[in-house]
């Protein structure tokens, strides 16, 4: 190839791209600033797993003592990445004119290491939670040989692990965090759960692919449902602009629910406790408790 139609090929598209388009700008964050490091997320989410499931995830742990160091090291250097991903993504988000200036990332910086701390004193009970899903996966799958195997190899645990760690922190008002978080596990895993839904204690999900659990759904206790299944809203609202309204527009599964692979729940509708709904159905009304809902 003639060296100089690779420069002059090479040097345009270098001046083209290195244009930002109105179109660019306008989707571009409020504030400045490195973005959150998508790497850095992932190593956090596994100094996560090594906090909650110590045995599993941490070569370090082969007695109390070791066990209560390694987890001291992991907690500390779980503030330190966190708090800086924090910090980023509040700077990305502020209203602030100078996000920039030495009083605005003092500020800034200062919110970030409190949301931390926050963060850290809920892990307890995001660990507490974890063991209930482990618990009710176990109990509900006769392939699963013990709990070890559930909590290393079943994809709802990875899921979980993230949804209960992305809904904690959307929780305390972190912005783009939880989002990202809940979709490093949507793309491993096959299942989309919002970190905005709400999931009580002792939640399955057989097999999990195809699974969608929409923003403002609400799952109780001892909930079981299958893969394929959609808990999505029936439409929205607009504003005048046009643009969808953040409004609850997703089901609320009442305790002890089963739903069957491939059934779609639509809609801002309740499915009472205690009732099963049947593969493939298609529902948008609401169901009282103890409700058996099959494909006709």
């Amino acid at each position: 190839m003639d060296s100089n139609r690779l420069e002059e090929v090479l040097m345009r598209n270098v001046e083209s791209l290195s244009l930002s388009s109105e179109q660019e700008r306008r989707m571009l964050p409020r504030g400045t600033g490195r973005y959150p490091s998508v790497k850095t997320l992932k190593e956090i989410m596994g100094l996560i797993k090594a906090l909650i499931f110590p045995a599993f995830f941490d070569s370090r742990y082969t007695n109390r003592h070791l066990r209560a160091f390694s987890i001291g090291v992991n907690l500390e250097k779980l503030f330190s990445l966190l708090s800086t991903e924090i910090r980023r993504a509040l700077r990305f988000d502020c209203n602030i004119e100078n996000p920039d200036c030495p009083e605005c990332f003092k500020n800034i910086s200062n919110s970030a290491e409190e949301l931390t701390l926050k963060f850290i004193e809920r892990i307890s009970e995001i660990k507490r939670l974890l063991y209930t899903d482990a618990e009710a996966m176990y109990d509900n799958d006769p392939a699963a040989g013990s709990y070890a195997e559930v909590i290393m190899s079943y994809p709802v645990m990875q899921a979980m692990i993230h949804y209960r760690t992305a809904h904690v922190l959307k929780e305390l008002g972190v912005p783009v965090l939880p989002r990202v978080i809940s979709e490093l596990a949507h793309s491993a895993t096959g299942i989309d759960i919002h970190p905005g839904a709400t999931i009580g204690e002792y939640f399955a999900i057989d097999h999990g692919t195809g699974v969608v659990i929409g923003e403002t759904s609400i799952i109780g206790n001892h909930v079981t449902i299958y893969q394929g299944v959609t808990l999505g809203a029936k439409n929205f609202t607009l504003d005048d602009d046009g643009r969808p309204v953040d409004v609850p527009r997703h089901p609320i599964l009442e305790d002890n629910v089963t739903v069957y692979s491939n059934a779609s729940i639509l809609g801002r509708i309740t499915i009472g406790r205690n009732s099963i709904i049947g593969g493939n159905v298609w529902l948008t009304h609401s169901v009282p408790a103890d409700s058996k809902i099959l494909q006709r």
